[in-house]
């Protein structure tokens, strides 16, 4: 695979004991959709910033688009696009003075009309930075990355805090960056988002990548098709006698309850009533759900993404 991205062994150590990135391995292929996946605190925000060569590692070796930042750091910033979880700009410039600011920085790359189009912003090019709702400067941070025809785009929890609307029009813009070929690499902790823009993925908690692959190889090779949740008086109740249940694949205790892995859930849910109603376990709440990247983290870890 051509790779646009490879770290190994990446560490990062805060002072005075604080294990931020723990021996993290990665590669990503050039014109991939790359998602990093996990809860806030898990480190991918470091991972990212260590890789736009805004934070030195500890330890570990990082390759961007074939080379270094100690061998071609100022050829790669020109090859970079940078969207920040946070971006504070210029408060009394408008958005097309914005973007004809950044474009200015670069030898080459897109039209400023032609970015203002790509992330929805024609009727408010000559609106003030200050002026804007939060997912019009969120719109505007992204376009900022993309007006010097990046061949690389970090995109970290783009979409955190954004209205729906927003949030399916950035989607939009990634989608588009991906038919034309360009290396996305995406933080988030949204599950739909990784599922629906993302090629990969990688599960990070703790610093490490603790699963890895397509997001529907993940949920089948960790959860299954679909996933039973319910509550019933705990004391009563045994893993092992649900996990044997005709169409269930695995139980396991949740907050609330308990979560099943199906992969028939007509049998399954038929014989988790009647195994509960033998021993005298009524049902206080039950519901059925798709698996989700979120269920493999949960099966993974223990815990939900939001823990």
């Amino acid at each position: 695979m051509d790779l646009a991205i490879r770290c190994r062994g990446l560490v990062k150590r805060y002072p005075p004991d604080v294990l931020a990135v723990d021996g993290l391995e990665l590669e990503v292929g050039r014109g991939e959709c790359f998602g990093l996946l996990g809860p806030n605190g898990a480190g991918k925000t470091t991972t990212v910033e260590i890789l736009e060569g805004l934070v030195a590692p500890t330890s570990g070796e990082v390759e961007l688009l074939g080379t270094t930042w100690a061998e071609a750091g100022e050829g790669l910033r020109a090859r970079l696009g940078i969207t920040l979880q946070e971006t504070h700009l210029m408060e009394r410039l408008s958005v097309e003075e914005l973007l004809r600011l950044f474009r200015s920085f670069y030898a080459r790359g897109r039209a400023v009309d032609e970015v203002i189009a790509l992330v929805s912003l024609e009727e408010k090019r000559r609106a003030r930075y200050d002026r804007l709702s939060g997912g019009q400067k969120q719109r505007l941070a992204v376009a900022c990355a993309l007006v010097g025809e990046p061949e690389l785009l970090f995109l970290d929890e783009p979409t955190t805090g954004l209205d729906p609307q927003s949030r399916r029009q950035l989607w939009d813009v990634v989608v588009e960056e991906r038919r034309r070929g360009r290396t996305v690499l995406l933080t988030t902790h949204y599950m739909d988002e990784a599922e629906r823009l993302c090629d990969r993925v990688a599960i990070v908690d703790r610093g490490k990548v603790i699963a890895l692959g397509t997001p529907r190889d993940l949920v089948a090779r960790h959860v299954g098709q679909e996933v039973v949740e319910f509550q019933a008086p705990l004391d009563p109740i045994a893993e092992t006698g649900l996990a044997d249940l005709p169409g269930v694949q695995a139980a396991r205790r949740v907050a609330a309850g308990w979560a099943l892995t199906v992969d028939r859930v007509h049998l399954a849910v038929p014989a988790l009533l009647r195994h509960l109603e033998r021993r005298g376990a009524p049902l206080e709440a039950l519901s059925t759900h798709r698996a989700t990247l979120e269920d493999v983290f949960v099966s993974l870890t223990g815990r939900r993404l939001r823990d």
